[in-house]
């Protein structure tokens, strides 16, 4: 991606080591104060009539409210979480480096912020934006395993195919301010991997259409590569026969190929 290269060339400096660590801290901070105080998470929320009204800390307060089934979250999951996105984070770190983790996220944020703003709707949450995390994470670590419910092995591949197929349903049969936030909150995989992801899908379908022209160019079991011109047996039939191609062209067996006329 040179676009990136460039930029990060540039604006290097300006990128946060370990941004998504920091993030899941506040996350944790987050979680302990609604403890203490639940009505606390109601102003950081993405609510677009207020920061209209001047709070405008609520364009990045949102990204550190737990996102596990809203702000009512058990102690055990809100530690869960937070491990979980530590983890994501230095694996996204070590696959792309400090400053394209940052630009990969503040997109991210940007489009997240941009939908809520157009449509006016408070529904806008992290949650999406923190599963375009995971399925970064998943193109570069596929084959690396979680263990679902603490006891069942599943390799991210899997579970990255099993999320994106329920935000496909979602986005498919929800509300129009659901799709805005899958688009928004998506950008920027579809920016940083959408190109290669096309490609990638492109080159399978022609090893695929390949593949399929070549098995259809194969004999088929009762089909023969072998046949005598004079007795047409075949290796099926024969399979001792040796078989020759003769002067006129034709396939003989080496009982009946034709002998080459007598020299004069």
């Amino acid at each position: 991606m040179k676009w990136t290269e460039r930029a990060e060339q540039n604006l290097s400096h300006l990128a946060i080591p370990h941004l998504i660590r920091a993030i899941g801290l506040l996350n944790a901070l987050v979680f302990i104060l609604y403890k203490l105080n639940p009505g606390f998470v109601q102003y950081l929320t993405l609510d677009p009539a207020a920061v209209w009204r001047g709070e405008v800390w609520r364009l990045v307060s949102f990204i550190f409210i737990p996102s596990l089934g809203g702000p009512v979250v058990d102690w055990l999951f809100a530690a869960l979480y937070i491990l979980y996105l530590w983890w994501i984070g230095d694996g996204l770190e070590e696959s792309l480096g400090s400053f394209r983790v940052n630009l990969y996220y503040l997109i991210g944020v940007v489009g997240t912020v941009i939908a809520a703003l157009a449509t006016g709707s408070p529904g806008f949450a992290n949650g999406f934006l923190n599963s375009s995390l995971f399925f970064a994470f998943a193109r570069f670590y596929p084959d690396n395993t979680i263990y679902f419910m603490f006891l069942i092995p599943v390799k991210i591949r899997w579970m990255a195919w099993i999320t994106a197929a329920f935000i496909a349903f979602g986005f498919v049969f929800g509300s129009w301010e659901g799709r805005f936030a899958v688009i928004a909150a998506f950008a920027n995989y579809f920016i940083f991997f959408g190109r290669e992801t096309f490609q990638a899908a492109v080159l399978r379908r022609e090893v695929d259409t390949r593949r399929k022209r070549f098995e259809a160019a194969q004999p088929g079991e009762d089909e023969s590569l072998h046949r005598c011109e004079a007795c047409g047996r075949t290796e099926h039939v024969a399979p001792e026969l040796e078989f020759r191609v003769a002067r006129d062209g034709n396939e003989y067996c080496v009982e009946h190929l034709p002998k080459p006329p007598a020299a004069l």
